[in-house]
């Protein structure tokens, strides 16, 4: 009997999280709900943005009633601002957050973020990308030296599996099998680390910035 493999697909995408100046306090145990919900964090830094910097972000609300007191808000202490990564990185994290305001999402969503750290619906805890094109903008905008390159999909996707992947696995795959580790998991994703021939430019690096 054939057995139909499904065929390999990539999926992942990039968004912007931010945890607001009055929760900041609260940045591990957010951290900790974040990675077990299936995110990784590629990029971290703590920073404190000035008026005109949160007019810039926020330009898409400009003309707003509540334009002001928002710039006001994020610029009145430090934040920290994470590219969180996994498969529908966008939707995932607005499902996490819950609805804007916290007052609603403590009735709609009681578990969402917003909902536990959040208190009316200008200081909601936390900012997530509406968009994957929201996204892009804003990540260019906190972290201005990312690489944002697009994601292969479809044929291309096969095609730098075949390439990259699948050689890469199995040349490591046999070295496992010659070596017999103590512990092969480990070594293997040491190894995989070690001779990635596609390895990015940019490494996962966290800034502090006061």
């Amino acid at each position: 009997m054939e057995i139909l493999m499904p065929e390999p697909q990539i999926y992942v995408e990039r968004t912007l999280a931010i945890i607001k100046p009055d929760v900041i306090d609260k940045e591990e145990e957010i951290e900790d709900v974040i990675l077990r919900s299936g995110f990784h964090i590629i990029q971290k830094r703590k920073l404190q943005l000035s008026p005109e910097q949160c007019s810039n972000f926020y330009a898409e609300q400009f003309g707003k009633v509540f334009f002001p007191n928002l710039t006001a808000y994020m610029s009145s202490g430090p934040i920290v601002a994470m590219i969180l990564a996994r498969n529908y990185a966008v939707s995932y994290w607005k499902e996490l957050l819950g609805p804007s305001n916290s007052q609603r999402a403590r009735i709609t969503h009681p578990r969402s973020l917003r909902a536990l750290y959040g208190t009316d619906e200008l200081r909601n805890g936390l900012h997530g990308s509406l968009s994957i094109s929201a996204a892009e903008r804003e990540i260019r905008f906190i972290f201005p030296e990312a690489i944002l390159e697009p994601v292969p999909t479809g044929q291309r996707a096969r095609d730098y599996l075949n390439l990259y992947v699948k050689p890469t696995l199995l040349a490591g795959l046999t070295a496992l099998c010659k070596e017999k580790p103590a512990d092969p998991m480990i070594w293997l994703a040491d190894w995989l680390i070690e001779h990635n021939p596609n390895k990015p430019k940019l490494q996962y690096q966290i800034s502090q910035e006061e």
